[in-house]
């Protein structure tokens, strides 16, 4: 049954990377005051928002608590004993800053009563206006540097898709090597091919993509949370249960060694990029912060909720990295759920690997969702009359909810999906890839850009102390983000023609 022309709700509640229509870019940079009168249509006030500070950890836990955790261990032994834990701790502190300043840019220009700010690309836009701010360029406006900052974003979510792609895939992978080892003995050849899993998980991303919004998403969220404290805690047991075993704490201050100082230094670069994929979650933040009712403010809800999440998150990556490394040594696999010695018991290994799985099937909605949204509101402005766009079907189906589909949003998100999968097929280098995505998520969108946004909005002066301090900060971390690009970019390359 269609009905026809009927988005209009559809476009209120699909918050995620929404571009207002409205050009932010003929508002000069001394009318940033007057923003809440002429920017209310990005106000959306008719969006029912029902978030609570709970929802919002579960999400941020979801988001930042990935494949990431997985990497820790091996990130630590190429780290040290005392390179490693200082690396995280490290990482916290720098996504914490940057989620405090990204909490106050989601309304400008007051960050309690300004005009909402519902995506990355629309506050870069908004707050930063007619500012130059991009180092290579001098003329390079607000409406631009939105766009740049959204085509990173994107590349980011859909890197993301292809590293979770991979992980499901191993761990798949590792829940029937388990089983085969636990029956035919260690000796045992069992090997499989990891693209038929991979080919099974895009079927299933591309139901889970229909769902409508990341509004729609509360429960797979809340379900990918619990996911994620169950397989760390169970890497965390396991690490302990080894060290045990073993009877003593295996590594060193210098981590591996034995290698050129050429592939220490690079292996050094590309562990910071893991470490680095594993925090930051400014990808999201603000289509997160959009779902909180208020109030009280969103923005202290935000900064509360970033720093339980964080937190959390430290307890149980230094768990599962420093044990993981203490376990292992300078043996510490890639992935430390799927690596060697990991074959008893069996059963928890297999459970483990089965919530990676489950999570990362709601991670993958939850980086996929903004792709969604901003693809399908843009075409839907560009071609108003299009009823392959707008029509909707209503089907009945057994035992669940009436669903509503629409051609387009079916073709659209299951060619987005399939298309993560064929990369990841092509790539499927696990610590290569998170290294790569964490080097090119953490200057630009973590740092850089937020940075700019608080000055801005703060009207923070030129030289004074918060401004350089600021600019250190920046500065700092671009610098260790280029040193992990290049580690990752090399591994990536070493790995593929190995």
């Amino acid at each position: 049954m269609s009905r026809g022309d009927s988005l209009e709700h559809e476009e209120e509640e699909t918050p995620m990377l929404q571009l207002s229509p409205f050009n932010h870019t003929d508002i000069a940079v001394d009318d940033h005051e007057h923003l809440p009168e002429v920017s209310v249509i990005d106000d959306h006030n008719d969006t029912i928002r029902t978030g609570t500070l709970w929802s919002t950890i579960a999400h941020i836990i979801t988001a930042v608590i990935g494949s990431g955790v997985l990497s820790l261990a091996w990130s630590m032994s190429q780290l040290g004993w005392i390179g490693g834990p200082l690396a995280l701790f490290f990482f916290a502190m720098v996504t914490y800053v940057s989620s405090s300043l990204l909490a106050d840019c989601y309304r400008s220009p007051d960050p309690v009563t300004g005009a909402r700010n519902r995506s990355f690309a629309d506050a870069v836009r908004v707050i930063l206006g007619h500012i130059y701010v991009i180092p290579l360029s001098d003329s390079v406006p607000g409406e631009k540097q939105a766009l740049l900052c959204g085509v990173l974003q994107f590349l980011n979510f859909y890197g993301t898709g292809v590293a979770y792609v991979v992980t499901t895939a191993t761990c798949m992978s590792a829940i029937w090597k388990s089983n085969c080892y636990h029956k035919k003995g260690h000796e045992a050849s069992c090997e499989y091919d990891g693209n038929m899993y991979m080919f099974l998980f895009g079927v299933i991303q591309i139901v889970m993509s229909q769902i409508p919004d990341f509004h729609s998403m509360m429960w797979v969220s809340v379900v990918a949370a619990i996911m994620s404290f169950c397989y760390s805690s169970i890497g965390f047991g396991l690490g302990i249960g080894k060290v045990v075993d073993n009877g003593k704490i295996d590594g060193s201050i210098y981590g591996v060694s034995g290698v050129s100082p050429h592939l220490k230094l690079l292996l050094t670069f590309q562990a910071l990029g893991d470490i680095a994929f594993a925090y930051p979650y400014s990808l999201v933040f603000l289509e997160i912060q959009d779902t909180l009712k208020s109030p009280p403010s969103e923005n202290k809800v935000m900064k509360k909720a970033s720093v339980v999440a964080i937190i959390v998150t430290t307890f149980f990556y230094l768990g599962c990295g420093c044990f993981g490394y203490a376990a292992f040594g300078e043996d510490t696999p890639g992935n430390l759920l799927t690596g060697f010695g990991f074959y008893e018991p069996y059963w928890l290994i297999d459970f483990a690997n089965a919530c990676i799985i489950l999570h990362l099937i709601g991670g993958y909605q939850l980086y996929s969702q903004p792709v969604y949204a901003y693809a399908e509101r843009w075409l839907v402005e560009k071609f108003p009359d299009s009823g392959f766009l707008k029509r909707y079907y209503e089907l009945k189906l057994p035992f669940l909810p009436d669903f509503e589909l629409n051609l387009f949003r079916l073709c659209f998100r299951t060619s987005y999906v399939v298309l993560t999968t064929g990369v990841a097929m092509v790539f499927p280098y696990f610590n290569e890839i998170l290294g790569l995505l964490g080097a090119l998520n953490l200057w630009p969108l973590a740092i850089y850009l937020p940075v700019e946004m608080y000055i801005v909005q703060r009207k923070v002066e030129a030289w004074s102390r918060k401004w350089v301090l600021l600019q250190i900060f920046s500065g700092v971390l671009m610098v260790i983000s280029t040193l992990a690009l290049i580690g990752s970019v090399s591994g990536l390359i070493e790995a593929k023609i190995r």
